[in-house]
């Protein structure tokens, strides 16, 4: 005997329908992104945050500057110690031009500057 087909109906297929998000629900994703702007904008400008970081990086960029400007000037200071210890020269040098002092039997000529001379048209 062959068999009968057997008819059933079709399972019915729901339509979805929209629901609107309960109040708890609506209110807990208010919270949520409240709470991730508040972690974003103290991320940014707290304490800690990007923009006292930068701050802190050109500080630190200034600091390194002058730390290396300050051991170059150390680093001429002490040479210059070094031949005034050392070097004769150098010390009759300084005496020559910052005090002013001459040889014996040396002669010195003071130069003055002369103003150019105006001309009438």
């Amino acid at each position: 005997m062959p068999k009968q087909a057997e008819t059933r109906p079709a399972p019915r297929r729901r339509t979805p329908t929209l629901k609107r998000p309960s109040r708890n629900r609506r209110i807990v994703q208010i919270l949520l992104v409240l709470l991730a702007s508040i972690i974003i904008v103290d991320g940014l400008v707290g304490d800690r945050g990007l923009l006292a970081m930068l701050r802190a990086r050109h500080e630190y960029d200034e600091l390194a500057a002058s730390v290396s400007r300050q051991r170059a000037e150390n680093a001429r200071l002490r040479d210059q110690a070094r031949r005034l210890r050392e070097d004769p020269g150098a010390i009759e040098e300084i005496a020559r031009r910052e005090l002013g002092l001459i040889k014996a039997g040396e002669r010195v000529f003071i130069v003055k500057d002369i103003p150019p001379a105006k001309t009438s048209r």
